[in-house]
């Protein structure tokens, strides 16, 4: 009986080993499938706002080719190293474009681009990804709001830091009624965008 007995654990053990080494290479397929469509995808939209972030008459390098690798920092919300786009005239570097997250919108992280200058001005803002709800936050969006056009030319200069803030906590910033964390997370993470480039000025716009 005794013999039985553990004969009948050892064969629930196994299946239980089993299943779970099927289920871990299921994830890690599945994982690896969609990995390459979703990067692709946040690819496309980079490269379709790279233009609408610094206009192309400002710059006439390759923005991006001309890239240079930061680590992870709190200003820009970023785990690992990302990439910052460069833009250049006469080879001279006059913009910069920032990949930043907000990890604070309502349903969870926003990336946008952020361009801004040497004068430490912003050129433009869009959105990248969000998973904002539809018909609320989703008016970050450019093809549905012109909204994400109000960071455009702010500075650090021209607005304190009371002033980066929706006007119901105060700020200078219009948003939609019933739906303020969205347009909160994107003052923030743009407001920190600009605080990192004017604390990483020299390395950024270094040739």
């Amino acid at each position: 009986m005794l013999i039985d007995y553990f004969k009948k654990i050892s064969t629930t053990v196994g299946a239980m080993i089993i299943f779970a080494l099927l289920a871990s290479t299921a994830l890690s397929i599945f994982y690896f499938i969609t990995k390459s469509p979703i990067d692709e995808s946040d690819a496309k939209a980079k490269r379709l706002f790279l233009n609408q972030v610094i206009p192309a008459n400002l710059y006439d390098n390759n923005l991006v080719k001309d890239t240079i690798s930061v680590e992870p920092d709190p200003l820009l919300g970023n785990k690992k190293n990302i990439d910052i786009y460069r833009a250049k005239k006469n080879n001279q570097v006059i913009a910069v474009i920032i990949e930043a997250i907000a990890p604070d919108g309502y349903s969870g992280e926003i990336k946008t681009l952020v361009g801004i200058d040497q004068e430490d001005k912003v050129l433009g803002v869009r959105v990248i990804t969000h998973r904002e709800t539809p018909g609320l936050g989703d008016y970050i969006e450019i093809d549905k709001s012109q909204w994400i056009k109000n960071f455009d030319l702010t500075s650090l200069a021209k607005m304190n830091a009371k002033q980066w803030a929706v006007k119901k906590d105060g700020g200078d910033f219009d948003y939609v009624s019933g739906a303020t964390i969205t347009p909160r997370a994107v003052i923030k993470s743009t407001y920190k965008s600009l605080l990192y480039t004017k604390e990483n000025k020299k390395r950024l716009f270094a040739l």
